[in-house]
């Protein structure tokens, strides 16, 4: 299972009603944020979340509504005895952006490993994640992000049983290790392994304007979490000179990536209440919603019939 909670849905500033953006993924004891904006740490406390076991922090890009809660956030990590790295993956710059804003936290208990992205599209692995960067178009350089949880194809017993494989190797084999017994025999997991069968799959773009990217990256997505700055048509054009998107252009982006699920995310401060906009929206692509600060999912892997 992977549990998706949108902290905080507005772009530009913070609200009384409203945080900045910033997503966080929990799998496998493991979690990873996206962007780091002022007061992430207090809408994490809202939801009940704890940021001690963050282990990745993306960034989109390096605007202050996406980035400016860091410093706190890792002297919470710090406060909290972390000695473990904290891994975080961003466009080039990364680490001079980052240390100019620890100057007001200059000591931290633990490492900080920069992965700085190269090129238009790039892939990580981390602690079960695999997260791939793409490039999207903002008036400064800015990335959307994939994340998916891959999902083993099943292990076939029978296979293992003719192989004469030894039953202390199975759960290895299951896990993709390569085994060797005493007599020199290996055992792959390709040996007893079927296809990989359909994971989960996020992905997670603001401050752009439409481009294909998006679309291919999002393709498939169980959810898609998507900048809608504007809700009104008639504020195209703004959409266009800032580099943002509309609701509609969003709906149609996942309309064509044919995802399962559309959050409209990163709303203008002066859009009061999403929901307003949103018939529009559902006529392109019917399972939309509006992001709220706190809205979570647990996304399951698809039953499988026997």
């Amino acid at each position: 299972m992977l549990d998706v909670c949108l902290l905080g849905c507005g772009g530009m500033m913070p609200l009384p009603y409203r945080f900045l953006t910033s997503l966080m993924l929990r799998f496998n004891g493991s979690c990873l944020l996206i962007d780091c904006g002022e007061a992430t740490q207090i809408a994490m406390k809202k939801k009940g979340w704890s940021p001690n076991p963050i282990d990745v922090i993306c960034f989109t890009h390096y605007h202050a509504d996406h980035i400016s809660g860091l410093p706190g956030m890792l002297l919470t990590l710090g406060n909290a005895e972390r000695t473990e790295p904290v891994i975080l993956i961003g466009p080039k710059g990364l680490e001079r952006v980052v240390r100019s804003l620890l100057v007001i936290a200059p000591e931290l208990p633990f490492e900080l490993i920069f992965k700085e992205i190269e090129g238009n599209e790039q892939e990580f692995e981390i602690n079960g994640y695999f997260i791939k960067a793409f490039k999207v178009n903002h008036n400064v350089l800015c990335y959307g992000y994939s994340v998916r949880i891959k999902r083993a194809g099943r292990f076939n017993a029978d296979r293992a049983k003719e192989l004469e494989i030894p039953l202390n190797f199975w759960n290895r084999l299951q896990k993709g290790e390569t085994c060797t017994a005493e007599d020199g025999r290996t055992f792959t997991p390709d040996m007893v392994m079927g296809e990989e069968r359909k994971g989960l799959k996020v992905t997670y773009t603001t401050d752009t304007r439409p481009v294909r990217s998006i679309v291919e990256n999002a393709r498939g997505s169980d959810l898609f979490i998507c900048e809608g700055m504007y809700g009104e048509d008639e504020k195209l054009e703004k959409a266009k000179d800032n580099k943002h998107m509309t609701f509609l252009e969003a709906g149609r982006l996942a309309r064509d990536a044919g995802v399962k699920e559309l959050w409209l995310t990163h709303f203008s401060p002066s859009l009061t209440d999403p929901r307003e906009y949103m018939g529009s929206v559902r006529r392109i692509f019917r399972n939309s919603a509006p992001g709220r600060d706190g809205k979570t999912v647990i996304l399951d892997y698809e039953k499988e019939q026997d």
